[in-house]
């Protein structure tokens, strides 16, 4: 019997060497190699012959859904749950991934499906204390303690349950290779049989995945494109609310977005997140502007908050948070050549108030609305918001969605709304609403500014 061959894996990017390396040559990480069997997995039985078949003739039916009940959750999701899916949760130690699961496996049992949660990371007892505080306890969601997958895959065959929560898929160690729990191998051999068990028996199956310190899912990025959904669990500046966004989804949009609540008794959906972001926001002072911005279908309402500052420094600073940098440095540049404002001798610092991240071209003209104000020390009206992009000729772009966002903000109290001319001359406006169209950053300014 030969001696068993070793092979030495990044436990970062998944890239394996014959010998150890200090540093990854593909993804630059260092020290990140692990020395690994390179076991292989037993041949399957050759299963049926497929045929192929022409597109026109394969069933074109929509795939079904099971809701989970949550709103905003199932629109993150594409409508619900699909069976013998794989959706992977990742966010950081206690953003709430556990809760958040728990609250599913409650409704789905609700509405008379098995859940099997696999709780490897506690004790029964722990998962269980927590279900109490969360009113989650109901007697189709059975709970496993469990980290050996062999004896993970067995109880799923014998209880046939509808959907399976394993917390966390780091956790799980399959006793066929000799490397440690949560390393690449294992994470990858864990993940594709978690796979056919699901794909096989219809198993619709979440998977909780830790996050490192750079802020990407531990394990390789094959993880990623192994499941059918990836959905992020983010925390807020503020670290009172949560947002869940898909980065990954084969059965919907990725650009879908949920806010929840983090309270004593587990997360509450936000719905209407724009009075959430604008609560606090003041009145009356200069360099505060309400943007109209996007997120997946929902139209959301933030404040953008600057202040000018000046410095006797000969490198002015360009300070942003919850917005890009680069993008702020443009529209500083466009408003000191195009709208004539000296901004050279003076520190910018951008906020988007309420932990909120703009990442649309339409926030540009409420940004640099939000910067004319605080450099002027004029405030901008409190019933007046805007959205548009900035070109450099200082020009006011068109954007997707406009009745969507002057329906919302009809509905948050807003009675004027800047917008481009470009794609609005057949707009529908809502009732109580004044459309302010403008085709330059001049326009805006003096529309915002200047009335």
């Amino acid at each position: 019997m030969g001696k068993p061959e070793t092979v030495f894996t990044c436990q970062s990017c998944g890239h394996v060497e014959r010998k150890w390396s200090g540093k990854c040559i593909a993804c630059g990480g260092w020290s990140t190699f692990v020395e690994e069997q390179a076991g292989e997995r037993k041949r399957a039985a050759p299963a049926a012959r497929s045929k192929a078949q022409r597109i026109t003739e394969v069933d074109g039916e929509k795939l079904p859904r099971a809701p989970v009940g949550m709103g905003d959750l199932d629109r993150v999701l594409g409508g619900g749950l699909v069976p013998g899916s794989l959706v992977l949760i990742g966010g950081e130690p206690g953003v709430g991934k556990s809760t958040l699961l728990l609250e599913v496996a409650r409704r789905l049992a609700a509405q008379g499906a098995r859940v099997l949660y696999l709780s490897a990371e506690e004790s029964p007892a722990q998962t269980r204390l927590r279900a109490e505080r969360l009113g989650a306890l109901h007697e189709e969601i059975l709970l496993l303690a469990e980290t050996d997958l062999a004896l993970v895959e067995s109880e799923a065959r014998a209880q046939h349950p509808s959907v399976l929560i394993v917390d966390s898929v780091q956790t799980v160690r399959a006793p066929e290779l000799s490397s440690a729990a949560g390393s690449v191998s294992q994470v990858r051999e864990v993940t594709a049989r978690l796979t056919e068990l699901a794909k096989r028996d219809g198993i619709t199956t979440l998977l909780v995945g830790h996050v490192t310190k750079d802020g990407a899912l531990a394990g390789p990025k094959t993880l990623e494109h192994m499941v059918d959904a990836v959905l992020s669990f983010e925390q807020t500046r503020t670290g009172a609310h949560r947002v869940l966004r898909a980065t990954k989804n084969r059965f919907g949009s990725t650009n879908e977005i949920a806010v929840f609540e983090m309270r004593g008794e587990g997360l509450a959906p936000v719905d209407n997140p724009s009075a959430l972001f604008l609560a606090e926001r003041p009145i009356g002072r200069p360099g505060s502007a309400v943007a109209v911005t996007i997120e997946g279908t929902r139209p959301l309402l933030v404040e953008v908050q600057a202040l000018c500052v000046p410095t006797p420094f000969g490198n002015p600073r360009r300070t942003t948070t919850g917005i890009d940098q680069v993008r702020v440095a443009m529209l500083a540049a466009v408003l000191e050549r195009r709208a004539g404002l000296s901004l050279i001798g003076h520190d910018l610092f951008v906020n988007v108030a309420g932990g909120a991240t703009l990442d649309e071209p339409a926030a540009d003209l409420p940004v640099a609305l939000a910067i004319a104000s605080s450099l002027r020390q004029r405030a901008i009206d409190p019933a007046l918001c805007a959205f548009g992009e900035l070109g450099l000729s200082g020009e006011v772009r068109g954007v997707a969605r406009a009745e969507g966002r002057l329906e919302e903000a009809r509905r948050l109290g807003f009675t004027r709304v800047l917008v481009p001319v470009a794609g609005t001359d057949k707009l529908r406006v809502p009732e109580g609403l004044t459309p302010v169209r403008v085709a330059s950053l001049d326009d805006a300014l003096a529309a915002s500014l200047d009335a």
